[in-house]
């Protein structure tokens, strides 16, 4: 069985969407839809698949080193297709909610299509092991963070560096790409660990 163990880092909208995105924001603020400003309205545009962006993937198969898809988002999105062509098993943190829906609206965004056809069917394991929804066993009201769980496994966490989620947009525009490349990479070994850890592997 091939495992493939992943974790996305993503981006607000580019440049050149600013402007739809301004009108767009305009119209709900004078509808009372809403209360945020511009620039936070941007800033959450990171967690929408519409028009946030991702800026790499990490992964690893099996217990092969973890290795990272960065560059053009579509070539990114299209290698990740290729490597689940093999996949029995996704394996993330929080992939039903953020990365593997986020993965699937920038496919159809760009053209990229899937080479899989995955059911979002909840409340089981195969062929995607979210690893949050498992240790909660899907009480949505009790959601743990990846650090979290790290500190209760007693395991390195991947967050205290100079990169982490919050500051990945930053970090993009101060031209560090490699450095969210080895944190998103960072997270796909801590996922994995935990993943063992939950099925009494080690």
């Amino acid at each position: 069985m091939n495992k493939l163990f992943f974790d996305i880092e993503t981006l607000p909208a580019p440049e050149e969407k600013k402007k739809i995105l301004k009108e767009y924001h305009e119209s709900r603020v004078k509808d009372g839809k809403e209360k945020k400003s511009f620039e936070e309205f941007l800033e959450q545009t990171s967690f929408d698949g519409a028009f946030g962006r991702i800026v790499c993937i990490g992964y690893a198969i099996n217990d092969n080193p973890s290795q990272v898809l960065s560059g053009d988002e579509k070539s990114i999105l299209q290698k990740f297709w290729g490597i689940a062509k093999s996949t029995n098993l996704f394996i993330g943190f929080n992939v039903f909610d953020f990365d593997l829906r986020f993965i699937y609206q920038r496919s159809i965004i760009l053209g990229a299509r899937p080479s899989v056809d995955l059911s979002f069917i909840r409340y089981r394991s195969n062929p995607i092991f979210d690893v949050m929804f498992e240790w909660t066993k899907w009480n949505q009201k009790a959601v743990p963070s990846l650090n979290k769980l790290a500190k209760a496994f007693d395991l390195p966490t991947s967050k205290g560096g100079e990169v982490e989620g919050k500051n990945v947009a930053k970090a993009y525009k101060d031209g560090r790409i490699k450095e969210i490349c080895e944190y998103c990479m960072k997270d796909v070994d801590l996922t994995r660990k935990i993943y063992k850890k939950m099925i009494f592997e080690e």
